[in-house]
């Protein structure tokens, strides 16, 4: 049996405080939960992941791994020391009582070095003493209209979950969706994880948010970017045009001589906030349909007017 390092696997310090270990874990677990990471040994990660911060988490059992792993690094052989039953009693109910540590596996699936420290009978004869196990937090992600993020919305999210015994089932959730909420942010649905053992509490689910792909508006950080077709006199000669928002739609001002690509910002038009985001619209030039004998005689005409206007000319500099 090799030595685990759970302070590696969480990539923490062994001087690491619980907040630490915390942020982690959830860091870890959000990057590697099997439900949304591609990467290809994402469930292995995250049976080890978990593993460390049930020990890690828990004073006790941090304590006790740290005292029976001082000395080893991780892939090395090793085994528990021959009075390890006794060293775990005495964290508990004395000499001749029952460990302290319970089912520590309980709730995901342990390795044989867990159960070879914290999963065993303990002293030969003694009942275990099962205390409350908290639940594991979940973590998925839910794609979300833009404009939820603008107003804020109430909404029914189903989503497959794991249930006891290892299945999966459909629940519907009731989700508040905060105005302002950016995409990569996390929505903590308390109690919502996988249920807790011994009376322990259930963990929570967190659901990182993304946007879901928008006909007209793309997302960028806060900021939000919309391409506005104008006609070219309009784009020439300057005019007045209505521009779509996430949050209707607003009258925006073309400036005489613009060109094609010209950004145009409206401030603080984008993603709500305590710092709002701008909403940028990029010019693009719609040109009508030559499909008509008034329409192309226009063109001619403007071909004459413009006789020496190259448009792939280089400008001068």
């Amino acid at each position: 049996m090799k030595y685990k390092d759970y302070y590696e696997t969480l990539g923490v310090a062994r001087t690491a405080t619980q907040d630490d270990i915390k942020g982690a874990y959830r860091k870890l677990a959000r990057k590697f939960h099997p439900d949304v990471s591609k990467v290809a040994d994402a469930e292995a990660r995250f049976k080890d992941i978990n593993e460390a911060n049930e020990v890690l988490k828990d004073p006790e059992k941090r304590a006790a791994y740290d005292q029976v792993g001082s000395g080893y690094r991780a892939g090395q052989d090793f085994q528990p020391p021959p009075n390890w039953d006794g060293f775990a009693s005495r964290g508990g109910a004395g000499a001749g009582g029952a460990s302290p540590f319970g089912n520590g596996g309980a709730g995901f699936d342990s390795s044989d070095f867990f159960e070879s420290l914290f999963g065993g009978r303990g002293r030969a004869g003694a009942p275990r003493r099962r205390g409350p196990v908290p639940g594991d937090d979940h973590h998925a992600k839910v794609s979300i209209d833009l404009e939820d993020s603008y107003r804020g919305a109430e909404r029914g999210i189903t989503m497959r979950m794991p249930a006891a015994g290892g299945a999966a089932q459909d629940r519907t959730l009731d989700v508040h969706i905060p105005k302002g909420i950016r995409a990569g942010q996390s929505l903590r649905l308390a109690g919502q994880g996988a249920p807790g053992s011994g009376g322990g509490q259930a963990g929570d689910l967190y659901l990182e948010v993304e946007f879901k792909p928008h006909p007209r508006f793309r997302v960028d950080g806060s900021d939000v970017y919309l391409d506005l077709p104008v006609a070219p006199w309009e784009a020439a000669l300057g005019a007045t045009v209505e521009a779509a928002t996430p949050d209707g739609p607003v009258q925006l001002s073309v400036p005489k001589g613009s060109t094609a690509g010209r950004k145009l910002r409206l401030k603080g038009r984008g993603l709500p906030g305590k710092t709002p985001g701008d909403l940028y619209a990029v010019l693009a030039i719609a040109l009508p349909a030559a499909d008509g004998d008034s329409a192309r005689e226009a063109y001619e005409a403007m071909a004459k007017s413009f006789a020496g206007y190259d448009p792939r000319a280089r400008p001068a500099g």
